[in-house]
């Protein structure tokens, strides 16, 4: 049993998707829907971070001039 190497990569363009305007629609609103988590993550992780620098600028007495304690 011979093995062939693999073939040289070849170099693919698309000219043209054709998708029903309706199938495109249904598309977008499923990708709404799937970002909405990722927004809710993403939140919380600057909400944390936000928590943690202001939690330090706290501990080092640090005034920001524009906000009274």
């Amino acid at each position: 049993m011979s093995v062939q190497p693999p073939a040289a990569p070849h170099r693919v363009a698309i000219a043209d998707i054709d998708i029903p305007f309706w199938r495109m629609v249904v598309i977008i609103i499923k990708w709404a829907f799937a970002s909405i988590p990722a927004v809710i993550i993403i939140s919380i992780i600057f909400a944390l971070i936000g928590a943690v620098i202001g939690a330090v600028v706290a501990m080092l007495g640090l005034s920001i001039p524009s906000v009274k304690l």
